[in-house]
């Protein structure tokens, strides 16, 4: 690429996982249920917890699902494209929460099953970072950015999306399928191009 780069940002791989809403996790797993926190993510206050459930569709099933914590008032799966082969469905890339008019999947878990019409994803490949990293990088809430991973296996991502909140840890965040092509692991180091 001809244009200066101008930041550096450690790579995040994103496993399949789910977020749920409080009424979906209380089905799933009894009324009142709380999720267990077992490792702390990169992001302020998320963790993945150790309760997993099973995607269902009429084509296919994937097993042990990680749930992220804490409960978010919508649920929301996150698949890679080759998970979305696996159950036969075609959801669209979007950014997290915007489920609108996305592919549907039963969720079983060990105490019920919720029948999600609408909530599964290809999420968007997107930059978390602060206002500091904003300014830092000369972007801001929304932009989209280019990332480039050299290597063996040297990938360009386009259509990035850049979002900002203070809390934010910077990181970027692909999926496992993105990751792969590139030969990318967690916390490497890629460049990003405005």
């Amino acid at each position: 690429m001809a244009e200066q780069a101008v930041g550096q940002v450690p790579a995040g791989i994103s496993n399949r996982h789910l977020h749920v809403s409080r009424e979906d996790l209380d089905t799933l797993f009894g009324t009142g249920y709380e999720l267990t926190p077992a490792k702390d993510l990169s992001q302020t206050g998320q963790y993945a917890a150790e309760e997993t459930v099973t995607l269902v569709t009429k084509k296919g099933c994937i097993a042990n699902v990680r749930i992220l914590g804490p409960v978010r008032p919508v649920t929301q799966v996150e698949i890679a494209r080759t998970d979305a082969f696996a159950l036969g469905v075609k959801p669209p890339v979007r950014d997290s929460g915007l489920v609108d008019q996305s592919a549907g999947v039963v969720i079983v878990g060990p105490e019920g099953a919720v029948t999600l019409e609408q909530g599964v994803i290809l999420a968007q490949r997107h930059i978390h970072m602060s206002e500091k990293d904003a300014q830092q990088f000369g972007v801001k809430d929304k932009d989209i950015v280019k990332v480039r991973a050299g290597g063996e296996r040297a990938v360009v991502f386009e259509n990035v999306l850049v979002r900002v909140r203070e809390d934010f840890v910077l990181e970027l965040h692909l999926d496992t399928d993105e990751a792969n092509a590139g030969g990318i692991g967690n916390g490497q180091l890629l460049d990003v191009y405005r």
